[in-house]
């Protein structure tokens, strides 16, 4: 403190002192000015929250008092050597409480979030206004509300946070009926944008449809149909027969390449499903893949690209089957054993959980990799270009199992010894017991 105090208090308190020095009592420890001290409350049987007090950090941040009161009231500073003098302030307050390092870990984990938000240190839920970068496409599905369309403008980069749309609609009262269909929309985008946008039918992609990565033959259709207003039946007529598409197989399954197409008007069925079909065999070209050997690499292909979580776990997942396909390990395994098989032959690939039911394990079907050696019949979804890539080009590791252990962010652990794979199921089954909603 200064010495620039009236000289009526400092003169009382060298008088009191001397007296302290004459009586050999301790001298009592004197507050800064702007603060009062403040004794314990008495105990009471009912547990109340205290108001914030004068002079405390909780009043500090509930704004009752301004950081000028924390120290003696300088003259009336601007904004801004105010706020450097309150934390000036802050500083001095955590050394008092106990210590730089243990004080500012307190006041962290107590006040963290006001911190945040007194510094502007907090994240910002919306992109600039004006500051809109290239062109992408987001697909809104039938049934699509705001939380999941909130999600997808995410993913493209089109909003800051993953519920940015949400939020707006929520604090804004923003009503909003979301029509499916692929919209062109741009990266960095406000949330009042994206809205003004979404009701602009010119942001609206004509005749124009987005498979995603791990569809089926029959969710395909669906999406195709709903996002170009295709009867659902036409789609089937057109699929019925492979080989009119130079297919040498018995269905389509794995064939319809997940992509964004346009088309011209009146473009008919067997004329989106060739589309779809080519674009196929264009990454397959891309891949190297021999044409007599596209069929078995589509279906190790899908089968990665629905048990594989990251890029890099493709090349890994691919390494697991390539292992487990080896004459070498047939005497450990017989079986290739992947449950995403099982499921689909099953028909419950998409029924919301990452574990087969009994049933899908034991049932006889030609997918099903727990009953039948070596590669499914066929393939189980559409692959996308890495996953195509990843069944060409598998990663080198002597690994015969995986399993994932955290299905929020796709951690997965790939080992080579049944004793090491024992232990990560063990891991996941313990997520699984602390996540119980989470899709085990």
């Amino acid at each position: 403190m200064s010495d620039s105090q009236p000289p009526s208090r400092r003169a009382a308190r060298e008088a009191a002192a001397a007296a302290e020095a004459a009586s050999g009592s301790a001298r009592p420890v004197t507050p800064p000015e702007g603060w009062s001290v403040v004794s314990a409350p008495a105990a009471s049987s009912a547990r109340e929250t205290p108001a914030p007090r004068a002079g405390s950090l909780d009043a500090l941040f509930t704004g009752e008092v301004t950081t000028d009161v924390l120290g003696s009231p300088p003259p009336p500073p601007d904004k801004r050597r105010r706020r450097i003098g309150g934390w000036i302030a802050l500083i001095v307050v955590v050394a008092l409480v106990g210590g730089i390092a243990g004080g500012g870990f307190w006041v962290w984990n107590t006040y963290e979030d006001r911190i945040r938000a007194f510094m502007g240190w907090e994240e910002p839920a919306e992109f600039d206004a004006g500051t809109e970068g290239e062109a992408t496409t987001i697909t809104i599905a039938s049934g699509d509300a705001g939380p999941q369309v909130s999600q997808k403008l995410y993913d493209a980069g089109v909003t800051r946070t993953p519920d940015s749309l949400y939020d707006y609609m929520i604090e804004n009262n923003v009503g909003f009926t979301f029509q499916p269909g692929v919209f062109t929309l741009r990266t960095h985008m406000t949330s009042a944008a994206v809205i003004t946008a979404l009701e602009d039918p010119a942001n609206r992609m004509e005749n124009s449809t987005q498979l995603r990565e791990g569809l089926t033959v029959e969710q395909s259709l669906t999406t195709i149909s709903e996002q170009m207003t295709v009867p659902i039946e036409d789609l089937q007529a057109a699929v019925a027969d492979p080989a009119a598409y130079g297919v040498p197989a018995d269905s389509l399954e794995g064939w319809l390449f997940p992509a964004t197409y346009t088309f011209d008007p009146g473009t008919t069925a067997p004329q989106i499903i060739q589309r779809m079909v080519d674009r196929t065999v264009q990454s397959l070209d891309a891949a190297g893949v021999p044409v007599d050997d596209r069929q078995r690499i589509l279906t190790i292909a899908s089968i990665i690209q629905r048990e594989a979580r990251s890029t890099e776990d493709f090349y890994k997942v691919s390494r697991v089957i390539q292992n487990r396909l080896d004459p070498g390990n047939q005497e450990t395994f017989g079986l290739l054993q992947m449950d995403s098989t099982a499921q689909y032959g099953f028909n419950e690939l998409h029924d919301g959980t990452a574990s087969s039911s009994a049933e899908a394990l034991a049932d006889d079907n030609p997918w099903n990799t727990y009953v039948h050696p070596g590669l499914p019949v066929g393939p189980i979804s559409n692959p996308g270009d890495t996953a195509i890539d990843a069944a060409m080009s598998p990663a080198e590791g002597n690994w015969l199992y995986f399993v994932t252990v955290n299905l929020d962010t796709g951690e997965t652990v790939f080992t080579a010894t049944a004793a090491e794979h024992n232990q990560a199921v063990a891991q996941w089954r313990a997520w699984c017991t602390e996540n119980p909603d989470s899709g085990c």
